[in-house]
């Protein structure tokens, strides 16, 4: 049985039953029965229903943000945004997906040569309770626009979400089995992997896990794409603008209350401007409304489970031990975890070292270019950084140096259906979004035609 509970509240909202492993077999072979309908229809018909799901998610925009905030505690007006952007990037798709997966003409010696763009059948997505409806979306649009059809494995604390993202679709008249929520156990992903109807594996989480499901899906011989941990580095130079860095930095680091891979994880200033950065940020931070996530006014909520909480407190503890100071915050109650700033962060220290997933952020100054290249470029993870600068020869200078999958200048990272994401070392590989994310699932046939 699997059960979401308010993390704000501890109050019990859903409960859902698994699925044994001949209902199990039953959703994937309704999956493989339907691919072979789907992969038939035309991009016309394909982009008609993907549009509908973007109106449908638009229509009810509040509805669906307070299940995300009711099951893992993100502020609601965060919420709306997330629902927002899952109905952009179903209209990205439904606008795109047949330009991006148009034959690929090559001139060779042959009367004609080009690469096709095919899909491969059901793809299994295992997805994170953090953005509960972005993660699933960014996958669902462009694989059934490719012609695939998809199985959601959630995390257990999200299913009302996953629920209500297969309804969507079969609102917008999306064939039956085109998306499945699985409601099943870890135990059962491997028999999903391992069955011959499923074609793929695509897994945002963590990296224990994501290389657990690669091993598996390697041995299957079946191609999978990782989005994995992340400890962004957010590099602040002195020539940045002082106070738009300040509310962006902000924004990177503490939105989502801080639960999120691509969040600014690690501060790096110069030291230059390190006093005033860091006087004018902590004020920032102070004022940041914590309270419960149904409120409007609210910017940080609760971690989604305690046990969370209790993690991330033990890596500020760590630090602590090891030197770091706490400027502001420091203590958790329960699921609330208060915004922290440590100061005098090294790169041995937790909070520099491993992911914090949640509302903390270490503080390290620099004094040269080329000390906070080595700084941000110390992580096992490469997932993205941001460089915050007037400098243009710099800005060239230092994208190449940057052992990332991503650099913003003067932005957060952020995912965008326009552009790829993915990142490098352990924060996994392949990409999403964009023309490169719909391509991962295809196969790209080769075609070449002599009279």
């Amino acid at each position: 049985m699997k059960t979401s509970t308010n993390p704000f509240n501890g109050e019990n909202l859903f409960e859902f039953q698994e699925l044994n492993d001949s209902g199990l077999r039953e959703r994937i072979a309704r999956a493989q029965s339907a691919f072979l309908e789907w992969k038939t229809t035309s991009f016309g018909e394909r982009a008609k229903l993907m549009r509908t799901a973007g109106r449908v998610l638009m229509e009810n925009s509040e509805k669906y943000a307070e299940i995300i905030t009711l099951e893992m505690g993100k502020p609601i007006v965060q919420s709306i945004a997330e629902i927002e952007k899952c109905a952009w990037v179903c209209e990205y798709y439904a606008t795109h997906a047949e330009n991006h997966l148009k034959d690929e003409i090559i001139k060779t010696e042959a009367e004609e040569s080009f690469v096709r763009y095919e899909p491969l059948g059901p793809v299994l997505a295992i997805m994170p309770w953090n953005y509960p409806f972005w993660q699933v979306f960014r996958f669902a649009a462009p694989n059934l626009m490719a012609g695939n059809v998809g199985l959601l494995k959630h995390a257990s604390n999200v299913m009302k979400s996953a629920e209500t993202i297969q309804q969507i679709f079969e609102k917008a008249g999306f064939l039956k089995g085109c998306f499945q929520n699985l409601v099943i156990s870890n135990d059962q992903v491997k028999t999903v992997i391992g069955n011959s109807a499923v074609k793929a594996v695509t897994l945002t989480g963590s990296t224990p896990v994501g290389a657990s499901v690669a091993a598996t899906a390697g041995y299957h011989i079946k191609k999978t794409v990782l989005e994995l941990g992340g400890n962004n580095a957010l590099v602040v130079f002195d020539d940045a603008q002082l106070e738009r860095t300040l509310d962006i930095c902000i924004q990177a680091r503490f939105q989502n209350t801080g639960q999120s891979c691509i969040a600014g994880k690690r501060l790096l200033v110069q030291s230059g401007i390190a006093p005033r950065f860091i006087h004018g940020f902590r004020n920032r931070v102070a004022k940041l409304k914590s309270g419960d996530p149904m409120d409007k006014d609210t910017f940080v909520g609760v971690l989604a489970r305690e046990d969370l909480a209790i993690e991330l407190e033990k890596q500020m503890k760590r630090s602590i031990k090891m030197g770091a100071k706490v400027i502001l915050g420091g203590k958790r109650n329960g699921t609330y975890f208060e915004p922290t700033i440590l100061l005098d962060v090294t790169r041995n220290m937790p909070v520099f070292k491993e992911e914090t997933f949640g509302p903390v952020l270490g503080i390290t100054i620099f004094d040269t270019e080329e000390e906070a290249i080595g700084l941000a470029n110390d992580s096992e993870f490469g997932l993205g950084i941001s460089l915050f600068t007037s400098d243009r020869n710099r800005i060239q200078r230092l994208i190449p140096k940057c052992n990332e999958g991503a650099v913003f200048v003067n932005e957060l990272v952020k995912s965008d259906p326009r552009l790829p994401f993915g990142g490098i070392k352990t924060s996994g590989y392949g990409r999403e979004l964009s023309a490169h994310g719909i391509r991962e699932f295809m196969n790209r046939k080769t075609v070449y035609i002599k009279s």
